[in-house]
């Protein structure tokens, strides 16, 4: 059996007893609430990783991409939900295929949805996506998302389910209470179109959104009925940031490559390592007083006052963001203790 020490590197790693910890204490808080919990799969895009999930309560995923669509939908991972909007009819054809429920904010998507899912004599699930306040995607207003409703209601290959309402800005808002601000005027937005849905005998079935920034406050969220949250199974140092206790389950391995100066050394994980998105660079775990800086696509620095890592030790490092880090990798070695249990492939097209 493989150790950690024998890996190549740089090398992603999941500790199997804090992803465990992770998983049981989401869907057991998820569970308490009444409400269910569809992860998104986009944090890792790992078959296995998702089937964990839904073995400890998950009622499917969610993903981002078609590519993840189709990689789910292949493992039979069932109850997949692709929450962002498409305007590709060629994709769509495809979407069709993998039986995930689509979301829609515009009445042009709603045709082209209709038309795919006609061509293959198939039905698919439809949510309204909802701009609640990032701009990002959504139907602009509570009562455009209500029209586009009617219109998805009507359509002869499509079944109207409710609504998506997701703040991707709650997420990192900056501390608890800005969190709660975001998620509270998030539904508030929300709430005003499923008001309108209501009226109109429209289908509000799932109202799908949350985080994991703001998973203990969304849970306490009458309208919500599931959540997205994902990065809670892996966490990171952006999440960190913000005060969120789920454990670091998701590390990079690197080996010190050269440590010919004072006051630092030099390890194997760059740019190409690591997340870049976040404006700081990972942590080295379990070495108080150091701190990393980028060295170039291959290197990175670890400085540290004194007691510095011998040449050839390895480290590990919680990345600032997972999704973009699990992005890079082709696959992640599982780990209990300084034991590798397995090798789980991770599809990063």
């Amino acid at each position: 059996m493989l150790t950690k020490q024998q890996l190549p590197t740089p090398a992603l790693l999941l500790d199997l007893d804090k992803f465990e910890m992770n998983l049981a204490r989401m869907a057991g808080r998820i569970k308490e609430s009444g409400k269910s919990l569809r992860p998104h799969a986009k944090a890792h895009k790992c078959v296995e990783i998702a089937h964990r999930q839904i073995a400890a309560g998950a009622i499917g995923v969610c993903v981002a991409t078609l590519a993840e669509a189709e990689l789910m939908a292949a493992a039979g991972i069932p109850g997949l939900l692709l929450t962002s909007p498409v305007a590709d009819p060629f994709k769509m054809a495809r979407i069709v295929d993998t039986c995930a429920m689509v979301v829609v904010d515009h009445l042009q998507q709603v045709a082209w949805y209709d038309q795919a899912a006609g061509a293959k004599k198939r039905k698919i699930d439809v949510l309204v996506d909802l701009d609640v306040g990032d701009h990002r995607t959504g139907a602009r207003t509570p009562e455009d998302a209500a029209e586009i409703a009617e219109a998805v209601d009507v359509a002869a290959n499509l079944e109207l389910r409710g609504l998506q309402a997701y703040s991707v800005l709650g997420s990192h808002a900056g501390g608890a209470d800005e969190r709660k601000n975001v998620s509270e005027k998030t539904f508030q937005v929300a709430s005003r179109a499923l008001g309108i849905m209501l009226r109109r005998g429209l289908s509000t079935e799932i109202v799908t959104g949350g985080s994991t920034g703001t998973w203990q406050i969304d849970t306490g969220v009458a309208d919500l009925t599931e959540l997205q949250a994902g990065s809670y199974a892996l966490m990171d140092l952006a999440y960190r940031r913000e005060g969120l206790d789920f454990e670091n389950a998701m590390t990079v391995l690197a080996t010190v490559v050269s440590a010919n100066h004072e006051g630092f050394v030099t390890v194997d994980a760059g740019y190409k390592a690591f997340s870049t998105d976040r404006g700081y660079g990972p942590e080295v775990v379990d070495l108080p007083g150091s701190t990393y800086r980028w060295g170039g696509d291959e290197f990175g620095y670890v400085d540290r006052p004194e007691g510095l890592p011998k040449l050839g030790d390895r480290l590990e490092f919680i990345p600032p963001h997972c999704d973009p880090t699990a992005n890079l990798y082709s696959t992640i070695y599982v780990c209990r203790g300084q034991q590798v249990e397995g090798v789980w492939p991770l599809k990063t097209l």
